[in-house]
């Protein structure tokens, strides 16, 4: 008799785990405290309910690394993505739903499963051990109580606080003819070879303007349910750090000292603005000490105004928000195991992707790798060339596990972007003529795109 799998949590990621299981013909238990324990952002008990924006983003499958992210998940079947098909609303290129509508069609569909049941009531420890193939699905707001279980035996701290996001670069966005490569004052450090930030230089006047630009930006408030959660020494955001007076940043994240303008060796710039890289690839750097509040249209904005990134092109905006997410290069393994005990698998929000569709894909994954487990087959990852396979690479191995001063690891959870693909083959002409650089990266995206559907449709026959 095969054992079923216990999913923990049905939201977006919960859902999806529990429906590619039972597609796959293994009998599946769902169990959501919702019910019979609320939460503080929850209006409903609906499964999969959406507690803030009702878009799923871009829907464009050739030129949009989201859209990419759809498109293989309606290949894999995914529930969640049939659902919005039937739910949507206009919304231009994205893909949005109605809401209401959306969660209740997920809700009678898993209820109506064959496989599934559906428990409620919540879990306040870890799983029992007679439970063998475990999902825990419960995202950024996991019970306190079982939080405190994941966290004992995890070892890890700061499982559940605000979550410090420094903005994201795409590196070809750079201008390198502003900035340059090096580290403060020539230091190697481990694996490091001593050029190993990108520093882009500000004069006074420069610094002065994006102080006051800082200051005046509009910042998005805490939800009530953050309020009670502390900022850390360790990572305030920079506008605050502003506001404690003009020179803290100077002296802070933006401190010149050390370095030398490689385009410019005799003039000293008055602060500098380092970025380091996130990925493995190379293809990412966030911009250091940058975590903010500042809300996204204004970041674009005043960030854009240091030398060399006026053209920057985000991976992902800074934000400063509470969190639960484990340290996952270092916890988990590619089929999204616990290490230290592979009976339990993570999805979702937990896992350190953000976003509806990255939790709903992770879900997707791991609800086939339980299925893999539960029939005694093997299950690999589909390749990081692909979206699914480069969200897994990310929260798996594929960033940098550096740590600064307090020994906090830096990683952060990410939406899909393109930076987390190997970087492919662009044309640089095309019937004999040279692309532009418009061109060129419509062609990139493409490439990214028409790559990642063969490999995927590769990897799910």
């Amino acid at each position: 008799m095969t054992h079923p799998i216990h999913i923990i949590g049905g939201g977006m990621a919960g859902a999806e785990a529990a429906w590619q299981a039972a597609e796959a013909g293994i009998p599946v238990v769902l169990h959501e405290m919702r019910g019979q324990t609320k939460t503080d952002v929850h209006k409903t008990d609906d499964l999969a309910e959406l507690v803030c924006s009702n878009s799923f983003r871009s829907d464009d499958k050739d030129n949009n690394a989201v859209g990419l992210l759809h498109e293989e998940m309606r290949i894999a079947g995914s529930l969640i993505m049939a659902v919005a098909e039937l739910h949507k609303v206009p919304a231009g290129g994205a893909l949005a739903v109605d809401r209401d509508g959306f969660s209740a069609e997920v809700t009678r569909r898993i209820s109506a499963h064959p496989l599934i049941t559906i428990v409620r009531g919540e879990l306040t420890g870890l799983p029992p051990a007679e439970w063998d193939n475990v999902v825990i699905a419960t995202g950024p707001l996991t019970s306190p109580a079982l939080a405190a279980e994941i966290q004992k035996l995890t070892g890890e701290e700061g499982l559940a606080f605000f979550d410090a996001i420094a903005p994201i670069v795409h590196r070809e966005s750079i201008d390198m003819e502003k900035a340059w490569f090096q580290s403060r004052y020539d230091k190697v450090g481990p694996g490091g070879t001593g050029k190993d930030y990108i520093n882009c230089p500000m004069d006074k006047a420069q610094y002065e303007a994006f102080i006051d630009a800082l200051i005046i930006g509009e910042k998005t408030d805490f939800k009530e349910w953050e309020k009670s959660t502390p900022y850390f020494d360790g990572c305030l955001p920079i506008e605050v750090m502003a506001e404690r007076g003009p020179e803290t940043l100077r002296h802070g994240p933006m401190k010149p000292m050390g370095l030398t303008n490689a385009h410019n060796p005799t003039v000293k710039a008055y602060a500098v603005v380092q970025l380091r890289q996130d990925n493995k690839l190379a293809t990412l750097y966030n911009i250091v000490g940058f975590q903010t509040k500042l809300k996204y249209a204004d970041q674009v904005r005043v960030f854009k105004t240091i030398p060399g990134l006026e053209n920057a092109e985000f991976a992902r905006l800074g934000g400063l928000h509470r969190n639960t997410f484990l340290n996952s290069p270092k916890l988990l393994d590619e089929q999204l195991r616990l290490k230290s005990q592979p009976r339990l698998r993570f999805a979702g929000q937990i896992t350190g992707v953000e976003g509806y569709v990255e939790s709903a894909a992770m879900g997707l994954m791991a609800g086939r790798a339980a299925a893999a487990q539960a029939k005694g087959v093997s299950f690999t990852s589909p390749p990081a060339t692909t979206a699914h396979g480069a969200l897994i690479n990310h929260i798996t191995g594929g960033h940098i596990a550096m740590t600064d001063n307090t020994s906090k690891q830096t990683f952060q959870p990410m939406n899909i972007n393109f930076g987390l693909m190997p970087p492919p083959e662009v044309p640089q002409k095309v019937n004999g003529i040279k692309l532009n650089f418009k061109e060129k990266a419509g062609a990139r995206k493409q490439a990214y795109t028409s790559r990642a559907m063969a490999d995927f449709k590769a990897w799910i026959a």
